[in-house]
């Protein structure tokens, strides 16, 4: 049975960092490209960044890049987002999904909050 379990989030205020982890179990890991994807309330999900299964190519979406990071560690079958310079308009549930640009399969997601 394939399981994602986000953890990490939470309440932060305009211009501090939190990193989310997400440990993945039930399929190969090491081979699957990652997503991390969120969505916030009233809104359609949207793709913040992907990494391939070797970690040699990573993407984000505009809206983050230069703030956040997509990192793995296969041994530890986890990927990480580092997100630094959070902003109000981060605020969503924030997912890890199997594939580069993943949705379908995905967590129960996390909350982050960034407010003053």
């Amino acid at each position: 049975e394939v399981q994602l379990v986000e953890s990490g989030g939470g309440l932060v205020q305009p211009g501090d960092s939190l990193r989310l982890s997400c440990a993945a179990s039930g399929f190969r890991f090491s081979i699957s490209a990652m997503t991390w994807a969120r969505q916030a309330p009233g809104k359609r999900h949207e793709w913040v960044a992907g990494i391939n299964h070797a970690s040699s190519r990573t993407n984000y979406a505009d809206s983050v890049k230069g703030r956040f990071t997509i990192s793995r560690d296969n041994a530890k079958n986890t990927v990480y987002l580092q997100m630094n310079n959070l902003k109000p308009e981060d605020t969503a549930v924030y997912y890890c999904a199997i594939g580069f640009a993943g949705w379908d399969t995905r967590g129960q997601g996390t909350q982050v909050t960034v407010s003053s």
